[in-house]
């Protein structure tokens, strides 16, 4: 993203030059989807793409607001925010994660002095990448940094989620914010969404490499429908801790055998699917982590096709198109492992790539796919980065 000229427009906007750059990364998850409000484990990695802002402190409690690459063209440029009369509601649009992160600031640590803060991220919007997820743990590092707050990066991490669960209404699990916050280069960051402790596992593929193949569906369905699934599996564990003596907290406490005895309890075949996806998500997560550290990238890539099978067939959120641009992947010999990332319902999937055969793998997939879809993919070759800082 151009930093130049987001300061000339930083500078034209808000009438000042004292502005400083920070830079807060989205995400790809490897693998370990739906694991994060299960209790389970997750296994994502911060993109060199992200949302960059330009900041600058004040001290009168507003916040002024703008966005580069989100203007829908009906915004005022000028508009500034009151950050102790903020209250959840839906006339916000794409300032609601923002002001979300004012909003919970405010209600652990009383009045912020705010700041200008001129967003420009070069994440596509809905493709699955966290873009909501960068830009909250954003805002939460510039007015964490300029107001002394005392913070650490996973407290940054979790005003963030408290932001999108209880501001902006998407009731989300942890792994986007952390990943955001916590993530390093190079590493993988295999993460416990239950107790939040995490390990990072190095990413060394050798002549392989990681893509992030955005299908061009937009996910038009992903916040409702991640509602609905959180739901069906709070549902099933329900059904299951009413009619034995041991309570668990989560799917992720849970294991296959465990599973297998209990899933008459559940009583509902949905509500099972939705159970058999977060326990054997959580397994492969753990197995898929071990095989990265050891370099086995065959066995990582077979855990990736059976965790989009598990998607499309268990969990249901894939959609025709991301199950199209996975079969064309697996179509191609070159490629080890495949699936979608993300909430579901369109955005991304993610690649791994073996050595290649030929220069025309994009070419014969971007073919398949665009046959099955009439949509074109776009590549991003992934290189696993640092999470949020200054610039």
């Amino acid at each position: 993203m151009n930093l130049e000229a987001t300061r000339a427009k930083f500078e034209e906007l808000y009438e000042r030059a004292d502005g400083e750059f920070f830079f807060a990364p989205g995400r790809v998850n490897l693998i370990g989807e739906h694991t994060d409000y299960n209790g389970g484990h997750a296994l994502p990695c911060a993109l060199d793409l992200g949302t960059c802002a330009m900041a600058a402190p004040r001290g009168d409690g507003h916040l002024g607001l703008f966005s580069l690459n989100l203007f829908r063209g009906d915004e005022s440029p000028r508009l500034k925010f009151k950050t102790d009369r903020l209250s959840p509601n839906s006339s916000y649009g794409w300032r609601a994660y923002p002001l979300g992160v004012a909003w919970d600031l405010e209600k652990k640590l009383g009045p912020i002095p705010g700041a200008d803060i001129l967003f420009n991220g070069d994440l596509p919007g809905g493709a699955g990448l966290s873009s909501s997820a960068s830009i909250e743990v954003l805002t939460a590092y510039i007015l964490n940094t300029f107001h002394e707050l005392g913070l650490s990066l996973t407290e940054l991490a979790l005003v963030g989620q408290e932001a999108e669960n209880n501001f902006v209404g998407v009731n989300s699990g942890i792994m986007d914010q952390f990943a955001s916050a916590n993530c390093r280069p190079g590493h993988g960051l295999l993460l416990n969404c239950e107790t939040l402790a995490c390990q990072y596992i190095p990413i060394n593929l050798n002549q392989a490499s990681l893509w992030v193949v955005d299908s061009g569906k937009r996910r038009g369905l992903a916040d409702s429908k991640y509602n609905e699934r959180r739901a069906e599996c709070e549902a099933a564990l329900e059904r299951v801790n009413q009619t034995i003596d041991r309570r668990f907290k989560s799917f992720g406490e849970m294991s296959q055998a465990e599973l297998d005895a209990l899933s008459p309890l559940i009583e509902d075949d949905t509500l099972l699917k939705r159970a058999r996806h977060a326990v054997s998500e959580n397994l492969r997560t753990l197995a898929a982590a071990k095989a990265l550290s050891e370099g086995d990238l065959e066995a990582f890539g077979l855990l990736m096709n059976a965790s989009h099978i598990s998607l499309r067939d268990d969990y249901e959120v894939t959609g025709p198109e991301m199950d199209a641009l996975v079969q064309a992947a697996w179509k191609q010999p070159e490629t080890l492992g495949a699936r979608m990332t993300g909430a579901g319902f369109g955005g991304c999937a993610v690649v791994l790539r073996g050595p290649a055969i030929d220069r025309d793998y994009q070419a014969r997939l971007s073919t398949d796919y665009r046959a099955a879809t009439g949509l074109a993919p776009d590549f991003h070759q992934v290189r696993p980065a640092g999470g949020v800082r200054r610039l």
